[in-house]
């Protein structure tokens, strides 16, 4: 019997305790009083999840460190920088392949990374189809000699012609035709030459090797000009352009930059990175500049129109909103919706919301949101629809009920509540 006193007893102070609380949040001027207590003055602006703005006396704004600035109207010094690596200018990137059959006699260029000139020896080639394409060409120009004239002679020099055609469209070069058809004597191999100045980037054959029609033998790059393929992030890609200058520093020479230029924006985007590629091309004529090196990229943006901008500290990103709080004339810190622009360095560029020379607070603004929240959560409670009277006729019951149960019990240790607890039967 004792304990089932006692868990009504508990119940009633729970009940009463709910109903106090409910009753005092109820009460405007109890939440007035609870107010002023704190030194802040919440303007209500209706419930539903709304800021109210704050209103800071000058102790609690310098005690949470809240400072402000102005909103300037003015261009943007905008920049755009990437990473990098430099690589060969495939313009200039030229494969050594031939068009026949054979072996490499012998090899005048011998290593990876040698420098090459155009018309340089590469390599000797011996390929019975060049030995035969030779042999007509020496029978075609003795013919040509020994023709008298008339339709014999029209014979043999287009005959002629086409052996000269044929050794030509094997790559053999002018010159060596001509002492071919001078000389009358045929080597046994021939001198592939190089189509270009550079230096190997690939070499694929030794000598004694079988070489086939299409084979890479050799790569050749022109490195007098490199380009330098940097990934921009996706924000920054409005803002680049072909013929757009930039300045290239490297790793290997600290202190020094490298002028170059935008010659390519790539059509994609990395979904992975969220990065576009863009092409510079740079001039290398000291060679210092090698493929394969990490390159940091500032590329020449010029600067905005003029545009309202505020620090980037003073903008609170709310997931689709975005905050900033405005000092109004009799001091009180609204909470205004804006729409940003770009983002450069700390600052920040507004398109909409603001006004030139307005006050926006520009440090501490997230503890103004938190004061601002509960400043509306506190204007927007309510008892969800609970009867004012009912709650106090249920405080007064209970209080009434806890009163007599601690007369009792200070009296004996036992309690009798009304029609909840039976008396206790005699013994």
């Amino acid at each position: 019997m004792k304990n089932w006193k006692q868990v009504l007893l508990s119940g009633s102070v729970i009940a009463t305790a709910v109903a106090v609380v409910g009753l005092t949040l109820r009460d405007p001027e109890a939440a007035q009083t609870g107010g002023e207590m704190e030194g802040h003055n919440h303007a209500a602006m209706g419930s539903g999840g709304e800021q109210n703005p704050v209103r800071l006396g000058e102790e609690d704004a310098r005690r949470i460190g809240v400072t402000f600035a102005t909103v300037e109207h003015r261009g943007l010094d905008l920049s755009v920088e990437a990473l990098g690596t430099v690589t060969y200018d495939e313009t200039r990137v030229v494969t050594v392949s031939p068009k026949i059959d054979g072996w490499v006699e012998e090899l005048f260029v011998d290593f990876t990374g040698a420098p090459v000139e155009r018309g340089q020896p590469l390599l000797a080639v011996y390929s019975p189809a060049l030995v035969s394409a030779q042999e007509e060409l020496v029978l075609a120009a003795r013919l040509a000699r020994d023709a008298g004239g008339g339709r014999a002679s029209e014979n043999a020099r287009a005959l002629l012609e086409s052996a000269r055609r044929r050794l030509a469209y094997w790559d053999v070069p002018e010159d060596e035709i001509r002492r071919i058809e001078e000389t009358g004597e045929v080597a046994k191999a021939l001198t592939m030459r190089s189509p270009a100045s550079g230096v190997v980037v690939e070499k694929n054959v030794v000598e004694g090797d079988r070489i086939m029609p299409g084979m890479t033998v050799y790569r050749l790059a022109d490195l007098a000009r490199v380009w330098v393929e940097a990934d921009v992030f996706e924000k920054d890609l409005g803002l680049v352009r072909e013929g757009q200058s930039a300045t290239v520093r490297l790793e290997a020479y600290p202190g020094r930059t490298f002028p170059a230029r935008v010659t390519y924006v790539y059509p994609t985007v990395s979904m992975e990175s969220r990065t576009g590629r863009v092409r510079l091309e740079l001039p290398n004529p000291g060679m210092d500049i090698k493929p394969g090196m990490y390159a940091r990229i500032a590329l020449d943006v010029p600067t905005t129109s003029p545009t309202l901008v505020v620090p980037r500290s003073a903008v609170l990103s709310t997931g689709p909103r975005s905050l900033v709080f405005v000092r109004s004339a009799d001091g009180s810190l609204v909470p205004t919706e804006v729409t940003q622009g770009r983002t450069v360095g700390r600052d920040v560029e507004i398109v909409a919301g603001l006004e030139a020379g307005q006050r926006v607070v520009s440090s501490a603004a997230f503890l103004v949101d938190a004061e601002s929240n509960l400043g509306a959560l506190t204007a927007g409670m309510d008892m969800g629809g609970v009867d004012s009277a009912a709650a106090a006729d249920h405080s007064g019951h209970d209080m009434g009920a806890m009163e007599g149960g601690a007369m009792e019990s200070g009296a004996g240790g036992e309690a009798s509540h009304g029609d909840h607890v039976p008396s206790p039967s005699p013994r």
